[in-house]
């Protein structure tokens, strides 16, 4: 039976009982329902957006994530649902409301159980930004050795990171772990935080070893005392995942919380890890949160997920500021496992070893097994991460996530493993321990790849630093050789490195330079008129990297970085030049320029030892040039067609102060 009959009944014998014995909620249900049918509605919000998980099997139909928008506060979030009841109710649906979520400033929501047939109305509630429809997320991991994250020279058998990790926490969001196995026990702290979904099955024979199975193994990957990375960190299990490994987004939404809240009371000298070894459709919500997350001082990171897909389809990974993590097997190549395999591309951020992992088991309290996926690679970067934080407290997450970059393995990952459309944006790093303790300084830079633009004439694409990153140069790539070149734009205070598509062009991508450097302080500057050359604003400033966009539309390759007395960026008619010119005290720049006799068609030039690629220009030779793109320390260009190809230019920096590492990272 219907709500409404119910409600009838009590309004019928609302004469007898007096108007404060009701509560707020039944008076605004009792007078909707009253109201006269006839009477026109107010004027109706106009529809809010309604986003659903991308894998239709994922989906959990009539659970939804209403976001409020920002700015809202706990009192809007209690007005909306009590008008959001009221609504329901006028139509005969009862509705839910399981949890709130408040990260204040960024996000406030709420969790709603009720009939898709309410949809339309809580779409245009005032205060609503979008609603998301809840969805599934699940454990990554399909069962080598801590050898192989160990460059420097150390004993054989016997795993040397430079410290334990023991100053750093790690919070992990997975399955139950069974904290009293020998691996694991006492560093791992069980919180009281469950929120997961039943198992599916009418009939779940509940054992600790299925509950616990994914949890134990990545927590003991994470600083197990044979097994872990970084022994000596403690682990604080929040449980999000059932004993099927599966989740909801709802339910991280919750963890997420609640680990911020527990380090808001009782902050960490470090900032925490928080590892999420998981991954669901791409959800906007969790994203919010997860970004939220970073800005408040944490370290997220992710599994990159177990679907040979594209990892930008997939949350958390997908989340810019999350590091995402791919896996690879003992040949440094990318993880495959039957019908699955690792993700790839520009939202992986590196990889780690994810094939044939040892480490705890909760069959037993000494029992071991091998697992293998993303999860078990994310792990590693997590025990990385501590290991690095231990030595250096008071890094950011950009930080920690070059400091990764820089001491992982460079070129060890075959690129024709991965899709064609994908090889070039996906880095070829797999994560290591550091082999010294740095102590700061250093030039740290990584490309950033934007997704492909469309194919009209006017389509753009753009990449973005993060935040604490510089964007020392900005350039563009075409599969098929037709573009208009890049440009540099600000947005909300932020550069923007944007690729411009032309006539006949099939999609660009643009590539941004981000670097992190403290002190550094640079800015875009572009020529007044067409042809003129763009220049740096004064002989203090060091030119990093040169962008140029033509208005009409051809191929731009014939800007070429000016060094000396005047720097800064040459001209060419009908094309807009753009400089990035960077200010600081000790950082020094030179070019670097290659041309190779007769046509090639990739040509490359990489900077010295001690020195950072910040710059990547092409300079056609009459071939067609795809544009030019930095892969770690070396420029590389693309030509194609007659002509005697291209010349390729580097801007390489360094701080003269810093003091340069001996130790390679490269295999």
């Amino acid at each position: 039976m219907r709500l409404w009959l119910c409600v009838l009944c009590v309004a019928a014998a609302a004469r007898a009982v007096r108007a404060e014995d009701y509560t707020e909620d039944e008076h605004m249900i009792i007078s909707l329902i009253l109201r006269d049918d006839t009477r026109p509605e107010p004027a109706a919000e106009p529809a809010v957006p309604f986003y659903r998980c991308t894998k239709d099997a994922w989906r959990i139909p009539g659970q939804y994530l209403l976001v409020l928008r920002e700015g809202s506060h706990e009192s809007h979030v209690q007005r909306t649902v009590r008008r959001l009841r009221a609504t329901a109710a006028r139509r005969g649906y009862l509705i839910e409301v399981l949890r709130t979520f408040s990260f204040p400033g960024a996000l406030q929501g709420i969790l709603v159980k009720m009939s898709s047939d309410v949809l339309d109305m809580a779409v245009k509630l005032p205060h609503v930004q979008y609603i998301e429809e809840d969805s599934s997320i699940f454990a990554q991991g399909i069962p080598w050795n801590l050898d192989r994250i160990v460059l420097s020279k150390h004993t054989a058998g016997k795993y040397s990171p430079p410290n334990d990790g023991g100053q750093v926490g790690v919070y992990l969001l997975d399955t139950s772990v069974q904290s009293t196995h020998r691996e694991i026990e006492g560093r791992v702290s069980v919180t009281d935080f469950n929120t997961f979904p039943e198992e599916d099955g009418v009939r779940v024979h509940r054992q600790a070893s299925n509950c616990d199975s994914h949890g134990t193994h990545t927590a003991g990957v994470v600083s197990g005392r044979g097994s872990g990375v970084a022994q000596g960190a403690s682990v604080n299990s929040v449980r999000v995942l059932n004993c099927q490994g599966k989740g909801t987004i709802s339910g991280v939404l919750g963890g997420l919380e609640y680990v911020r809240a527990s380090v808001l009371a009782q902050p960490y000298t470090q900032p925490p890890i928080v590892l999420l070894p998981f991954a669901g459709g791409f959800s906007h919500t969790l994203n919010t949160a997860c970004r939220e997350m970073v800005r408040s001082g944490a370290i997220l990171i992710a599994a990159a997920g177990n679907y040979r897909d594209d990892a930008c389809l997939y949350s958390p990974a997908s989340e810019a500021q999350v590091i995402a993590v791919g896996a690879t097997d003992f040949t440094d190549q990318p993880l495959n496992v039957g019908t699955t395999g690792t993700n790839f591309g520009r939202c992986v951020d590196l990889f780690a070893p994810g094939d044939d992992i040892v480490s705890a088991s909760s069959d037993c309290p000494t029992c071991f097994t091998a697992k293998s996926g993303t999860s078990q690679a994310a792990a590693h970067v997590a025990g990385i991460a501590a290991i690095i934080l231990n030595s250096s407290p008071n890094l950011t997450s950009t930080e920690v996530l070059h400091r990764l970059l820089q001491s992982s393995v460079k070129h060890a990952i075959n690129p024709s493993t991965f899709p064609e459309e994908h090889r070039l944006a996906t880095p070829n790093m797999v994560a290591a321990l550091p082999t010294t303790t740095s102590k700061g300084g250093e030039l740290l830079c990584r490309s950033v790849w934007s997704a492909k633009s469309g194919s009209s004439y006017s389509d753009t694409s753009t990449a973005h630093c993060l935040p604490r990153e510089e964007m020392f140069s900005c350039s563009s790539f075409s599969p098929s050789g037709v573009r208009a070149g890049e440009s540099i734009k600000m947005h909300e205070g932020q550069k923007e490195c944007v690729a411009h598509n032309t006539y006949g062009g099939q999609g660009v991508y643009a590539i941004a330079r981000c670097c992190t450097w403290n002190g550094a302080q640079c800015q875009a500057h572009t020529s007044l008129h067409e042809g003129e050359r763009a220049a740096c604003p004064s002989s203090d400033h060091h030119l990093t990297g040169c962008s140029s966009h033509s208005l009409s539309g051809d191929a731009t390759d014939a800007i070429r970085p000016l060094h000396g007395d005047q720097k800064g960026c040459s001209g060419r008619t009908g094309v807009r030049s753009h400089a990035l010119c960077c200010q600081a005290s000790d950082l020094e720049c030179q070019v670097k320029e290659h041309s190779p006799f007769g046509f090639t068609e990739q040509v490359e030039v990489s900077c010295e030892d001690g020195w950072t690629l910040t710059g990547c220009t092409a300079l056609s030779r009459g071939s067609v040039t795809h544009g030019a793109y930095p892969r770690e320390n070396t420029c590389l260009v693309k030509s194609s067609g007659g002509g005697k190809g291209a010349t390729v230019v580097a801007i390489c920096c360094r701080s003269s102060q810093a003091q340069d590492d001996p130790a390679s990272n490269h295999k």
